[in-house]
């Protein structure tokens, strides 16, 4: 059985404060677990549901990490906000990768710094 986690990217350049962000990554995480495959949901969801969030600078890079996520075969969700607090309305926030086997994220976000 593969160790599994999920992956959550976060813009940098918006200076998100740190609930909005919190917030952000939470829509980020649940909305690419509903895509997920079921058996690897179930994996993950049984050893503890690891996640790790990792910083990209702008909207440009974030795209670029979650279509190679996405090429490979893994589940990805889009994060964009409504706008009713801190930034404009259909902004892009982060992106959640997975739940799926550790490896095979780490291909793609592995020299991704930690936020």
């Amino acid at each position: 059985m593969a160790d599994m986690k999920q992956v959550i990217i976060v813009r940098q350049d918006l200076k998100l404060q740190k609930g909005k962000m919190a917030a952000q990554c939470a829509h980020a995480a649940v909305e690419a677990a509903l895509k997920s495959d079921k058996d690897k949901l179930k994996e993950w969801r049984n050893a503890g549901q690891k996640k790790i969030v990792l910083k990209v600078a702008d909207e440009k890079e974030l795209y670029r990490y979650a279509q190679a996520a996405k090429d490979d075969g893994l589940a990805t969700a889009i994060i964009t906000d409504a706008g009713k607090t801190h930034i404009a309305p259909g902004t892009t926030t982060c992106a959640g990768i997975g739940p799926d086997d550790e490896d095979k994220i780490d291909i793609i976000t592995g020299e991704l710094k930690i936020m």
